[in-house]
């Protein structure tokens, strides 16, 4: 199974924000939302970073109320991994998992068509393995 799979079944909305936006307004957007990352962008939607509720969780720690006031430039990632539709859904998770980072952007032909999250790779794993429970079942089923 391609990467391609999850985005048809989870959809392929990205919640972008600016480099100037505060971390105010960027916990606002994650909650609005539901999601657990934001990707940052410049105005010409050139991916500049990713900014997780982790990253402000560890700012908070830190910075204690001045976080609010940062800016997603202050806070985000900027050495993201992406990856692509024709990636496997074991790559995506192995590279997740060995990066210990839980949102991927995703790219086709060069341009931005979706976000995948830990969680999506993991159900869609979890698919495929019972999936290939039950054509095994059917198999000796149908030899015994």
């Amino acid at each position: 199974m391609m990467v391609a799979g999850i985005l048809k079944t989870k959809g392929y909305d990205v919640v972008t924000i600016g480099p100037d936006v505060s971390i105010a307004h960027v916990t606002d957007v994650l909650a609005q939302h539901r999601i657990g990352a934001v990707l940052v962008v410049d105005a010409s939607e050139r991916l500049l970073g990713i900014l997780s509720e982790r990253d402000i969780v560890r700012a908070l720690a830190k910075h204690k109320a001045e976080t609010l006031a940062m800016t997603a430039a202050d806070l985000m990632t900027r050495d993201v991994r992406t990856a692509t539709t024709t990636m496997t859904v074991s790559s995506a998770m192995e590279a997740m998992t060995k990066g210990r980072f839980r949102h991927m952007p995703v790219y086709d032909r060069g341009a931005l068509v979706g976000m995948i999250s830990i969680g999506d790779v993991v159900k869609m794993r979890i698919s495929e393995t019972e999936h290939e429970v039950d054509s095994l079942k059917a198999y000796v089923a149908g030899a015994a």
